[in-house]
């Protein structure tokens, strides 16, 4: 019996199925015009204006690159060269900071997916555990976490002065201790959470023929560890640093507002927080965009150097 011969797709079928690939993408599509596209352009056009965002549109004045000059700029006086804006540089300065726990968390995501890959009984049950403050309502946990580092009243306090420390710190009062608080509750959430799920997938595709070949020439957990596991992970490793760096310029934005409002003194206060007070506390929505403009170039700059350093490494390890 002769194969039967495969029906032909005329040019009108061929359209037809594009625009049907079309449609499935429009609601996406339309998604991203409205509530990112067009509010990016929105901004950038905003960012060479002056607009205290309580007048009407006509309230816009076009001031070309002032808003730039103002953030980036530097003036001579008598006491040298100092900073236009003191604040943005500050809070530059704050932001860097709070990214200090990235390769922490990072570093705990890893041993801690490391555990989580054991063959043990209810392991599951434990994986579920670790994962939970992820999906937890940010408001919610950070509600919790002023309680605890309630100056007085609060857990943390009570436990140290139960281990006999007996002026333990202002946690949320002390400029010195507000930082190092946001980045421990920012550990607390993040260790089990979307980082330690991406190593422990990654874990779990090393094929196993290299631990064992390894075992049989003597090497220990360390050496297994160290040769075989983090440069197999290194493709994992590279997008959670990407992605982290990327989340911390843009983060810890709910933490802030809830536990110290940018205080104590602006101790707290991170860039994405200052765009915040730029615009709706002091009705600066020109100088905000602007603000907002040149965090996307830092992101950007950032990412495209972590591509070209990370991806070679990555190859190099592989």
């Amino acid at each position: 019996m002769p194969a039967a011969t495969p029906p032909t797709t005329t040019a009108s079928h061929r359209r037809r199925l594009d625009w049907s690939g079309y449609l499935f993408l429009l609601p996406n599509a339309a998604g991203f015009l409205t509530f990112t596209l067009l509010p990016v352009l929105a901004a950038f056009l905003l960012s060479f204006t002056r607009w205290d965002a309580v007048e009407s549109w006509r309230g816009i004045h076009f001031v070309g690159l002032d808003n730039y000059v103002d953030i980036l700029g530097f003036t001579r006086d008598a006491n040298g060269v100092t900073p236009r804006d003191v604040y943005f540089w500050r809070y530059m300065y704050n932001t860097v900071f709070l990214m200090l726990g990235i390769p922490i968390g990072m570093a705990l995501s890893f041993f801690c997916a490391l555990l989580m890959n054991q063959n043990l009984r209810g392991i599951t049950f434990y994986r579920v555990i670790y994962f939970l403050p992820t999906v937890c309502s940010t408001v919610a946990v950070a509600v919790v976490w002023r309680w605890i580092y309630d100056a007085d009243w609060g857990l943390l306090n009570q436990g140290l002065q139960l281990l006999g420390v007996d002026n333990p710190p202002r946690w949320l009062q002390d400029p010195s201790w507000a930082k190092p608080a946001l980045i421990l509750m920012g550990l607390w959430m993040g260790v089990g959470g979307y980082n330690c799920v991406l190593y422990l997938a990654g874990l779990q595709n090393i094929p196993q023929e290299l631990y064992e070949a390894a075992e049989l020439d003597g090497a220990n957990w360390w050496h297994r560890v160290r040769s075989i596991t983090w440069p197999m992970l290194a493709p994992t490793t590279f997008f959670i640093l990407v992605m982290s760096l990327i989340s911390g310029f843009q983060g810890h934005f709910v933490a802030i507002h809830i536990l110290t409002a940018g205080g104590p003194a602006g101790a707290t206060t991170n860039l994405l927080y200052y765009i915040y007070q730029s615009a709706f506390n002091h009705q600066k929505m020109g100088y905000a965009c602007a603000l907002a403009m040149v965090l996307f170039a830092l992101i950007f700059a950032c990412t495209m150097v972590q591509w070209r350093l990370g991806k070679r490494s990555t190859e190099v390890s592989l």
